[in-house]
């Protein structure tokens, strides 16, 4: 995961979803410790040479309507945006292994 991270040929991009996953998580108090990153995603997507993953119409009518038992709102938004854009989603959630995209953790 980390050379994939690491690799400069690969584009890291960082869904709208994830931003709002930790403003909203930080927020209620379940990342205390996230708040560098809370209180200015857009810089430290930046910083760590990320892009920007907006969500479109398109794919939040493609999350709300995904089948299957995952109900977590963001991880639909996640599975929905690798599916609409061929993406490698990483993450340590095999929960995604329910869905037809590509899994790396």
């Amino acid at each position: 995961m980390h050379q994939a991270i690491l690799n400069p040929s690969n584009t890291k991009l960082i869904s709208a979803a994830s931003a709002w996953e930790i403003t909203t998580k930080h927020r209620i108090g379940k990342l205390p410790s996230a708040d560098p990153i809370a209180s200015d995603i857009p810089g430290a997507i930046a910083a760590q040479g990320f892009q920007e993953l907006p969500i479109t119409v398109a794919e939040a009518s493609r999350a709300g309507a995904l089948p299957g038992p995952h109900r977590d709102p963001f991880d639909r938004m996640l599975i929905a945006q690798a599916l609409s854009h061929n993406l490698t989603l990483i993450s340590n959630d095999a929960a995604f292994d329910r869905y037809p995209i590509h899994r790396l953790w």
